[in-house]
């Protein structure tokens, strides 16, 4: 070894290095002809073996046979590289391999994760990874979610300036508490969650990014890596950024909504205009910049990333379901605004070619001045935060069978004149002052050690264990009643687990894991109108059963999961102030996938059935969805050279409480385009076809002529459309 290690460590991982022998194994990078690392390279080993390099284009293969061997390495944007090599009985070898051409054509390349398919960064076997061009826009020219991920339906306002809701099976996904989100920094999870939000927790705002830096999307069950921490119960989501981006130029536009966005190397920028398609104008404006650089330098892989972001508009907002030809707004005074400054830079030292050392590091800050009506009146809502935050990681590969990483993550957010106030009166016809329900300024500190341990028990059975300690400390200062103020550190154990069973390819048995985690949510520590301090944190349990199977081209894929959750005191209801009273609760639910390749594109599907109950009086959770069903395909050889994209998304009826149920909700989007000049220019066409609301509830209100209020479902009206986009790319290009 490299490094000395301290005598106790040792003798507690004395045990480890007697039960895990050293086979024979190849470890490597792939790099692209400036050596820099090439994510998700396809590398195959000639005996039959094949894998995927990670973010730092690292990638291994253990056990290996002795003997002569050859390997290659293939991407879509690189002609590919190969290489031989003989190996001895248990050697360790070293390996890496460069792409020293460009392809002449761009492939879209598909990677979709196994059981067999995780190492001690990436423990969850239900993670899914996606390359870009397969993920449709969610709406072109439009806010909200840069890219549809398939199966994790969003909803979003009319006017889509603040951040989209992610929804996943059984989970209300109210605010995102129990979703998370990251922007993968090289090997570095930036979290991209704002908790204590001026109306609820963990908003994740995906708006930020240009959807074409994003590169590839990833979800898993975020209760089962040490990595993931606040808001990672049910879900976590990563988005993948590109390295590099080809010149190019877009316009999408219909008439009433414009887009432009444009690329060249490692910056992006989008800027946007619309009206919507409701009856009254949004004047919509949003202006992004995104840059993304990598170097190398000696031993170190450096990245570093900068976003901007601005956004406002009008918001038509909710209106009552089901009330003809009412495809408008109920308050014609709502608007919101937002803005976001964000900088990181994270850093890989390769210490040894088993041994690595990430430094991170992220300041960032975020604005929100918005006005709703949410059913009793009109609602402001403002604040400003600021974020910063480091980690540090150390990774060493022991041997083929067994891996160790630990690290420390800091992380602070602090929002200012973090307030909520409302209307004095609840009829639109009065200007009346606003009543100040909230104003704090608050302040969270986490500082998290965690640690993580990856091998094999036998050559079948992998396990990977981890364990994470966040210790919190919330500081709230009432502005608006100074007794409510406190400091409080509050310290909560995340244990995690998984065990696959992992059978050679060539037997008819499936790939099986078993995963439990600990997981948590910080809730609002604003008191409100409440009597009394709520509950700083909420702690959940998961389990998680995977089993999988590739027959042919085709992967199949069952998960089942199991999430129970803590009672809490926790977020403040917009209307009156008050804390919502929350669980226990529990979730279980079921995913049955399928994903089928061919040589013109590939088809998947899945269907997700839930039941998430409180467990005080067994009543369905308000606002869980409890069917998602979603099918995607593409087709890249259909005649006159066009290719299309497809996505239908269905989310079933549920209960909103009170006895009310929701509208479901379908979704059917599509492009088709087409190339031309070489490849240099594309035109397409995208459309949605939908039905439905977003963002279904319940409020009190009486529209004009109907006399006293009363209650009632309500929604943001889920409008079709069709867009053109022209785009350009500079530069030479190859038939």
């Amino acid at each position: 070894m490299n490094s000395r290690w301290p005598p106790a460590v040792l003798l507690l991982l004395f045990p480890a290095f007697t039960l895990f022998a050293a086979d024979a194994s190849v470890a490597g990078r792939i790099t692209d002809p400036q050596d820099r690392p090439v994510a998700d390279a396809k590398i195959h080993l000639s005996t039959g073996q094949d894998t995927i390099s990670d973010v730092n284009g690292r990638f291994r293969f253990d056990p290996v046979a002795e003997g002569a061997h050859t390997i290659t390495a293939t991407a879509p944007e690189f002609a590919g590289a190969a290489t031989s090599f003989r190996i001895a009985p248990g050697e360790v070898l070293t390996l890496d391999l460069q792409f020293t051409q460009v392809a002449a054509r761009t492939d879209a390349l598909t990677v979709t994760a196994d059981v067999k398919d995780h190492d001690i960064r990436n423990p969850d076997p239900a993670q899914r990874v996606m390359a870009r061009d397969e993920v449709l826009d969610a709406n072109p020219g439009r806010p909200g979610a840069p890219v549809s991920i398939p199966g994790l339906p969003t909803e979003t306002a009319s006017g889509g300036i603040k951040a989209p809701q992610y929804f996943a099976p059984g989970v209300a996904g109210d605010h995102g508490e129990p979703i998370a989100q990251f922007i993968q920094l090289g090997s570095f999870l930036l979290p991209n969650n704002l908790s204590a939000n001026a109306h609820g927790n963990g908003y994740s705002d995906p708006n930020i990014m240009v959807p074409a830096i994003i590169e590839s999307v990833e979800t898993d069950g975020g209760s089962f890596n040490v990595r993931e921490g606040n808001h990672s119960v049910d879900l976590a989501a990563v988005y993948g950024l590109r390295q590099t981006l080809k010149p190019f130029a877009t316009l999408t536009a219909d008439y009433r909504d414009a887009d432009l966005s444009a690329g060249w190397k490692w910056f992006a920028a989008e800027a946007s205009y619309g009206n919507g398609l409701l009856d009254t104008l949004e004047h919509r404006q949003q202006y992004k910049l995104n840059g993304l650089r990598g170097w190398t330098l000696g031993a170190h892989s450096l990245t570093a990333l900068f976003i901007g972001y601005y956004g406002a508009s009008r918001i038509p907002g909710l209106v009552p379901v089901n009330v003809p030809d009412l495809h408008d707004t109920i308050d014609p005074r709502q608007h919101d605004q937002t803005h976001t400054g964000e900088i990181a830079l994270n850093d890989v030292w390769h210490l040894a070619p088993n041994a690595e050392l990430q430094l991170s590091g992220f300041f960032r800050t975020y604005n929100l001045a918005l006005y709703s009506n949410f059913g009793d009146g009109l609602i402001r809502q403002s604040e400003f935060r600021t974020e910063n935050g480091g980690n540090a990681a150390y990774v060493r590969k022991l041997n083929a069978r067994f891996s160790v990483m630990a690290g420390i993550d800091y992380f602070r957010e602090a929002p200012r004149r973090d307030d909520l106030d409302r209307y004095a009166s609840t009829d639109p016809a009065i200007y009346g002052p606003f009543e100040k329900i909230t104003a704090n300024n608050i302040t969270l500190n986490f500082l998290t050690p965690f640690i993580a341990i990856d091998g094999n028990i036998l050559r079948w059975l992998h396990y990977n264990l981890g364990w994470r300690r966040d210790q919190i400390g919330f500081d709230n200062d009432d502005l608006l009643n100074p007794v409510n103020s406190f400091h409080r550190w509050q310290g909560i154990n995340s244990p995690k687990a998984t065990l696959a069973f992992v059978p050679p390819e060539a037997l008819w048995l499936p790939s099986v894991s078993l995963s439990f985690g600990q997981s948590f949510f910080t809730n609002d520590p604003r008191i409100g109108a409440g009597t009394g301090q709520g509950s700083l944190i909420s702690r959940a349990h998961a389990w998680q059963l995977v089993a999988g199977k590739t027959i042919g081209r085709t992967d199949l894929r069952v998960v089942l999961g199991r999430v129970t959750q803590e009672a809490s005191l926790a977020k403040i209801d917009p209307d009156t102030g008050l804390q919502f009273d929350e669980g226990p609760g529990r979730n279980r639910y079921i995913t049955v996938s399928a994903r089928h390749r061919f040589s013109a594109g590939l088809l998947q599907a899945s269907f997700s059935k839930a039941d998430a109950r409180g467990l005080s009086d067994g009543t369905p959770v308000p606002e869980a969805p409890r069917l998602i069903a979603d099918v995607l395909g593409t087709l890249d050889r259909l005649p006159f050279h066009l290719r299309a994209r497809a996505q239908f998304e269905e989310v079933g009826s549920k209960p909103l409480g009170d006895g009310f149920l929701s509208v479901p909700v379908r979704e059917f989007r599509g492009a088709l385009a087409r190339d031309f000049a070489s490849g240099r220019i594309q035109t397409a066409i995208h459309f949605q076809i939908a039905s439905g609301y977003s963002g279904q509830t319940t409020e009190v209100l009486a529209l004009p002529g109907e006399g006293e209020p009363f209650e009632r479902v309500v929604g943001v009206y889920i409008p079709s459309y069709a867009a053109l986009s022209f785009s350009y790319a500079f530069g030479r290009r190859h038939p």
